[in-house]
This record gives structure tokens, sequence and C-alpha cells, in this order.
């Protein structure tokens, strides 16, 4: 059994972002680039597959300029067998579908019975690339998944998805298929200092997309910027006595009922 994990390289949530020259997104320079939180889950779905049945074979594969690496090395250490690295150093893959374009291009030959992605990631939270990448390949596709079971004949996989009001809905997809992992469905564990060790030795390939046709373009960024101050900090001086009157004060013009 063959599974893709998809992995994205994504910026620290704890970075101070800053909106690049052209106006249409983050400036890269001075960030902290890790894997996405979202698809270790994804990773950690697939070991707990290949824990429950032979000869699981897991790739990680992720789109992105040469330190999207990083990202594989973190995915090979919790447990893929392998990376592949599509090479976007030019940056022209700025849209879901492109980047959905590029994963089919290059998987659509190797046969892989499974394909989870995050559900969506942490900088651009679309949640498109999965059931964008599903129908490309022509796979059935689950999303928001909570649960999953292959069945041992390997031929289906039933899934529990996440709803609105904490319900689920449980579906039954033929393999192969494709699923986006929600973050409930499990724990992902710590890398070994063993698999740390032996990825840093691998050489991880890497696929320029020019090797992989053309790169279609669905939509273009038209404006990025940080949200606009919705409220001002105003510092209460004095005694704890005067603040307290004047909090009170604020809160009354607030709220004329008082």
């Amino acid at each position: 059994m063959k599974i893709l994990v998809c992995v994205k390289s994504v910026p620290d949530r704890q970075s101070s972002f800053r909106v690049n020259a052209a106006g249409t997104g983050y400036e890269e320079s001075g960030l902290k680039f890790g894997v996405n939180e979202y698809d270790l889950f994804a990773m950690e779905e697939a070991v707990r597959i290949k824990e429950r049945f032979r000869e699981v074979e897991i790739t990680a594969v992720t789109v992105g300029p040469p330190r999207a690496e990083a990202a594989l090395r973190k995915a090979m250490s919790l447990g893929a067998a392998d990376g592949v690295l599509i090479d976007d150093s030019n940056g022209r893959a700025t849209s879901a579908l492109a980047v959905a374009s590029l994963i089919a291009a290059w998987s659509r030959d190797k046969k892989f019975d499974l394909v989870l992605c995050g559900v969506l990631s942490e900088d651009l939270q679309r949640g498109q690339t999965g059931p964008m990448l599903a129908q490309l390949l022509g796979l059935p596709c689950a999303t928001t998944v909570a649960a999953e079971k292959i069945s041992e004949d390997r031929k289906s996989i039933t899934c529990e998805r996440e709803l609105e009001g904490g319900m689920r809905e449980r579906v039954l997809l033929p393999l192969p298929a494709l699923l986006t992992v929600q973050s409930g469905i499990n724990t992902p564990r710590y890398a070994s200092l063993t698999n740390v060790l032996r990825v840093k030795q691998l050489t991880i390939p890497s696929i320029p997309t020019a090797s992989l046709g053309e790169i279609p373009n669905s939509e273009t960024t038209l404006r990025a910027c940080l949200p606009e101050r919705s409220a001002i900090c105003e510092f209460l001086e004095g005694d704890l006595d005067r603040i307290a009157e004047q909090l009170l004060e604020k809160v009354r013009a607030r709220v004329p009922v008082w």
C-alpha cells in the first residue's frame, strides 16, 4: 500500500509579519519557517495506518522553494520513507490550483492508494488544495476527516467527517482516495533521534516545476494588507479609586442604561 502525504512550509505564527513590496502577500525575509501544523496530523495518521498494515510505504511531497526541504525532512523524521521537493524557486505556484496541478502532474503515474493532506494551511487557511488535487487525480475525496478505518481487504476506507454543531458524517469511499485531515484525529508523535539523524544524511530529490508542464493561473492577488486598528488603547492614571471612577464613567458612556 502506498500513501502520499502533502506537506507545506509555513511561517511561524508568532512572527512579525510585514506586507511585501508588491503588496500581494507577506514579506518572507526574517521569518522562521516550519511544517504546517495540520499536515503533522496527516503524517501521524499515515504512520498509524502503517502500524496497522504491513508493507505500507509513505512518501511526503511539498511544493516550494529550497527552504521547504526542511518541512520534508520533518515529515520523514516522523515516518515517511522518502520525500520529494517540487522546486518552485521562481514563485509561480501562487494559488491552490497551481500547487494541486503540480502535485497531480508528479504523482499521477505513481499509483498511490491513499493521499492525505492537512485540512488547511496555517498561513492562507483556504482548504482548497486537497479537494482540487482529488479532482485533478479523479479520486473520491472526504474533507475535515476526524476518524478513518481502512477495510481489511484495503479496497475501501470509512471516514467520519466533522460537521458544524459537533455533528459527524460517516462516509465510505473506495480506494484510492484523498482525505483532508482535521486536527482532532490524533496526537502527532515526536520524531526519534534515530530518525532525525537518518534523515540528515539523505538526499531529497528536487523536481523543477518546468518539467511538470504548464501551471494554470486561476486567480490573481490584487492586494494584501494588515488589519486596520479597530480600537485605541487608553491608559487610566491616578490611584485605584480614581482609576475605578474613570472606568465606571467610560462603561456608563457606552451603556446608557447604567
